[in-house]
């Protein structure tokens, strides 16, 4: 059966596959950054309760042992029982114990082959659910650090952009008027010019 928390790493994948690549480039995409917050806060939320859970898987392995222990005593107590019916007939004393010995002795050993089997029945949940929340923490893992890579691309793009537009029109001007040196305060009106582009561009 799928968790929630499954479901959710499939809607960010959905997601991710769904935004449309960036202009002139088939590697970087782009994405709502609110959506994506909101689906990984999502995320996030839903970790703890899921990792609870199975914390609570790994916690019956004391009520499976506890239970396996009673019917052990269970079974040893009706022994001795049917130990003390046999011994207290005095004709049939020798037969009583061996019939008791052999009793015990078998009640002995299903109580222990109850026992190992619980264990073992125990341990084995308790690495399966360790397994899968390993394997679910490293999707989550994968999934954010794709998203990290995929941003910190997308911002490298942007700035090579703007840093290459304002090559372009600090070159045009000297070409424009050779004899006249750009001032420092057209300069910073060209880069504040690029700034606000760079604003509008990460804001879509």
């Amino acid at each position: 059966m799928t968790s929630r928390m499954e479901q959710m790493i499939d809607e960010i994948e959905e997601y991710i596959d769904g935004c449309k690549y960036q202009h002139f480039s088939n590697e970087n995409i782009v994405v709502n950054r609110g959506e994506l917050d909101q689906l990984l806060d999502n995320l996030k939320k839903k970790i703890p309760s899921e990792i609870r859970e199975y914390q609570k898987i790994v916690h019956n392995k004391d009520a499976i042992l506890a239970d396996a222990k009673a019917k052990a005593e269970a079974i040893i107590a009706q022994a001795e029982i049917h130990t003390n019916e046999l011994v207290s007939e005095h004709q049939i004393m020798q037969q009583a114990y061996a019939q008791a010995n052999e009793v015990v002795m078998l009640a002995t050993k299903q109580a222990q082959e109850i026992l190992d089997n619980a264990t073992t029945d125990a341990n084995n949940i308790r690495t399966a659910a360790i397994s899968y929340t390993g394997d679910m923490l490293g999707n989550v893992e994968s999934i954010l650090s794709a998203t990290m890579d995929t941003s910190r691309a997308k911002f490298d793009n942007y700035y090579n952009n703007l840093k290459n537009c304002l090559d372009i029109v600090q070159a045009n001007k000297k070409e424009l008027v050779p004899s006249e040196p750009v001032s420092s305060e057209q300069e910073e009106s060209v880069s504040e010019a690029a700034d606000s582009v760079d604003v509008a561009d990460l804001n879509e």
